[in-house]
């Protein structure tokens, strides 16, 4: 097989999750060449938005946590099966993600917080029966007559829906808006139903041993390395061009590198596999005394579809997606100390060790305010006496309760005191300041772009009707019946590129059908009547 594709090459857009698995499938699944594999990425490390990284000096950044679920991430545990674990010998970064998970389970005491800094009794989800009869009905209604709609349109007539517990607690684990699209809140509620009985504990939440970056983009990198993958760095993809016809076939890859322009010519058989987009397109850092800047124009990988779009059809539209930064930003902040005296402070009041609670949200906050504390370290590199924490705003518009000023505008220190106040630790502030290293802002103007409403037409197919050697892969492409925002949406569309171009024979694994499961929909019908 390796003599058919001999001359053969593989240009990959974007050096996210989704291309590193589409180059997996090459070497495992196709015998194709490693050395054939080229990852052109813009930024100058792998990972996309599966990031981490920082030092013990100047303190340690997550722009965000990327939630894994052992029931629903199919494809995901398949990919990570073949891959390595770098800290345990004979062992797979599945199996290793797993066996961490299962020594550290999740079960939230304190999952949402009032202004009084009380824990919310959220046992029940707080339904009256007219919530009940719209989500009945939008479990039942076909996806073609969803398109453009909100999650506000479809709960218009019963807005005591966004005052139930279960609203707060669904919104903040999946970072949905009241205005985000119906079809992704019906997508959700379809595929982690089974979670919809145990939202108030998150035990569907599974964890990594440490960051995404260390624990899953770092191995599927070394395993790449060991085939010769080439990894392009700071090439930054600017236009496709493509041969005269009906058919989509790419000619030109254009870029630019250290500030100048070239070309890459494809030749007959070589396939472009593009990430038509990025959520965390644009995303700016501050520090403990800087805000981080919102950057909303030019989003790079969104120019990029744009461009490509307009040449042809069945391309998608990224206009709903890349077109308001408003409603699609949201910030978070990263916190590093010195010791664990604040980490303690938030295990006693939480009555979770780091690593067992998930999400603790501040209902009440103008900014919608969540934290998350992992397992320690959460870094490779993390030292002993170092400890880290971060947490995000869904509203970066308003004015926080306590510190005076949009969350936008804030810098790390504001943001840790309007934190702090929510958890009523005010009169030991100036002693936690004392143990902090950094607080670091990342606003991220698109975070939320997945999921704003959108005709079905405006996600491209992963291989579009006529392609004969580009597909696209990236949260922004239609995959029925699964849903954005996860590694598994990112890993399935790249199997379906991969083997789709090839021709290749072998099944891809299915959207599990939780949703036809009686015991799962009993659970769930019992947990809207608690």
């Amino acid at each position: 097989m390796k003599k058919e594709y001999e001359n053969k090459q593989v240009y990959f857009v974007g050096g996210g999750l989704a291309s590193l698995a589409g180059a997996v499938y090459l070497v495992r699944d196709c015998d194709f060449p490693g050395e054939n594999i080229h990852i052109l990425e813009g930024m100058h490390i792998l990972g996309g938005s599966n990031d981490g990284a920082g030092n013990a000096t100047n303190g340690f950044i997550c722009r965000g946590g990327r939630m894994l679920n052992e029931e629903t991430y199919e494809n995901t545990w398949e990919l990570l099966s073949s891959i390595p674990s770098l800290e345990k010998e004979g062992m797979s970064v599945c199996d290793e993600i797993l066996a961490f998970d299962h020594d550290h389970p999740t079960h939230a005491n304190a999952r949402l917080i009032n202004k009084d800094g009380e824990v919310i009794d959220v046992l029940s989800m707080g339904f009256d029966n007219a919530d009940r009869m719209a989500l009945v009905k939008l479990m039942l209604t076909p996806e073609e007559k969803l398109d453009n709609l909100r999650i506000c349109d479809w709960f218009a007539g019963t807005p005591h829906f966004f005052e139930t517990n279960f609203w707060y607690m669904w919104q903040t684990t999946f970072a949905f808006q009241k205005w985000s699209s119906l079809f992704e809140l019906k997508r959700y509620m379809n595929r982690m139903i089974f979670e919809f009985s145990r939202i108030q504990t998150l035990e569907g939440v599974t964890r990594t041993p440490y960051n995404q970056y260390d624990s899953i983009i770092l191995p599927i990198k070394t395993y790449l390395d060991d085939f010769g993958v080439d990894f392009s760095l700071k090439y930054t993809v600017t236009d496709l061009e493509f041969e005269e016809g009906d058919n989509i076939t790419v000619k030109t890859i254009c870029y630019e590198h250290d500030g100048k322009e070239g070309i890459l010519k494809l030749n007959h058989g070589d396939l472009c596999i593009v990430t038509n987009g990025c959520m965390t397109d644009n995303a700016s850092l501050g520090d403990f005394n800087t805000p981080a800047k919102m950057i909303a124009e030019n989003p790079m990988s969104g120019n990029l579809w744009a461009k490509i779009a307009a040449k042809k059809e069945g391309l998608g539209n990224p206009k709903p997606f890349f077109g308001n930064a408003e409603e699609t930003n949201w910030e978070s902040f990263t916190v590093t100390c010195k010791g664990d005296k604040l980490l303690k402070m938030i295990e006693k009041y939480s009555r979770n060790k780091p690593g067992s609670g998930a999400l603790m949200t501040f209902k009440d906050s103008n900014w919608l305010m969540s934290i998350v504390v992992a397992a320690q370290p959460h870094f490779k590199n993390q030292p002993e006496d170092t400890t880290i924490f971060w947490g995000y705003g869904l509203y970066t518009d308003k004015e926080g309760n306590y510190v005076k000023k949009v969350m936008r505008d804030c810098t790390g220190e504001e943001m840790l005191v309007e934190l702090l106040s929510h958890l009523h630790f005010e009169d030991e502030i100036d002693e936690i300041m004392d143990s902090v290293v950094n607080v670091i802002p990342c606003m991220m103007p698109y975070i939320d772009a997945q999921f704003q409403p959108r005709a079905m037409s405006d996600r491209p197919k992963v291989v579009p009707e006529g392609s004969t050697n580009l597909a696209m892969i990236s949260q922004f492409v239609e995959i029925p019946e699964d849903m954005v925002f996860t590694e598994e949406y990112s890993i399935r569309a790249a199997r379906i590129a991969v083997y789709t171009l090839l021709g290749l024979d072998k099944k891809i694994c299915p959207v599990t059908p939780h949703m036809y499961d009686v015991r799962t929909l009993l659970k769930a019908v019992n947990a809207s009547f608690r």
